[in-house]
């Protein structure tokens, strides 16, 4: 294997700005912000705008879209379109 080639792959702390969730993984990614950690060590900081801790379709929190109401204004909208000859 080439040396010298491959990206550092260290640990990083990712912080969703959404929920304000945090997580200390691995990964090649690096910033400049740094945060201090529950161990004591200081890690670089990623901010992500959402992850699974925010995101509506693993927190359950999906808006309930009027289906009935788009339908409606589908078929209003296209009334006659492709009729039958």
């Amino acid at each position: 294997m080439k040396s010298d080639i491959h990206p550092t792959y260290q640990p990083v702390i990712f912080n969703d700005m959404a929920s304000g969730q945090k997580v200390l993984t691995r990964s090649t990614v690096t910033s400049e912000k740094t945060m201090e950690w529950e161990d004591g060590n200081t890690y670089p900081v990623i901010d992500v705008e959402i992850s699974a801790a925010s995101h509506p379709f693993y927190t359950g929190k999906q808006r309930i879209m009027d289906s009935a109401g788009r339908v409606e204004r589908f078929n209003q909208r296209f009334k006659g379109f492709g009729g039958k000859k």
